[in-house]
């Protein structure tokens, strides 16, 4: 409560044009919270930036202020829930309060083809949009894991990823060299794969 930018808001950040969304869980308190950008000022945006820069998404390797010129390029950030949630566990009736934002904000992208999630909560938060929005009519066996991606029914990708936060990153759980596979995986899914009709389910 001491902290002058305690629970500030956080605007989402990219390219209007994308068709990769990256969702993450929410801002981070120390983070995003304090520099005004998703993944900015924190240890999980240190390992995400430099992988997007890698992977053609990011045009510099470092994202340390809102003045620093990064720009981002077919991709857009944003989280299922809005503010820092006490350890990074936001009840489902603080999920729900959001959910409208998510809603708008992913029928805007008007040229979305591909959801890379960070984490489980984020990951069920997209799964529950579907069905909010009857694009999912029950899961079939959709969860969670790392590197496992769905073909929905309109014909864009779901991937799913590890969260790039430094309880994974510090142990090992989740390496920059799979980390980069995710992105370069959603990099050739938006740029090959045609909206259509399908409801394959994959992993890799």
């Amino acid at each position: 409560m001491d902290w002058e930018y305690w629970g500030r808001p956080v605007p989402s950040f990219g390219d209007p044009g994308a068709r990769v969304l990256l969702l993450g869980l929410a801002p981070g308190a120390h983070g995003s919270n304090r520099t005004g950008r998703p993944f900015t000022g924190d240890g999980s945006g240190d390992f995400l930036y430099p992988v997007l820069h890698e992977a053609g998404f990011a045009s510099q390797p470092h994202s340390v202020s809102l003045h620093d010129g990064m720009e981002l390029r077919d991709i857009w950030i944003t989280s299922v829930a809005r503010c820092a949630p006490p350890e990074n566990k936001p009840l489902p009736h603080e999920l729900a309060n959001c959910a409208a934002f998510l809603d708008e904000e992913i029928a805007a992208l008007e040229n979305l083809r591909v959801i890379v999630c960070l984490g489980k909560i984020a990951f069920d938060g997209f799964v529950t949009h579907l069905q909010r929005n009857a694009r999912l009519e029950k899961r079939n066996g959709m969860q969670f894991g790392h590197g496992v991606e769905y073909k929905l029914t309109d014909g864009r990708w779901l991937l799913a990823s590890y969260h790039p936060s430094l309880q994974n990153t510090n142990t090992g759980k989740l390496t920059r060299d799979m980390f980069l596979k995710i992105f370069r995986r959603a990099k050739r899914l938006a740029q090959s794969a045609p909206m259509g009709s399908s409801g394959e389910v994959v992993s890799y």
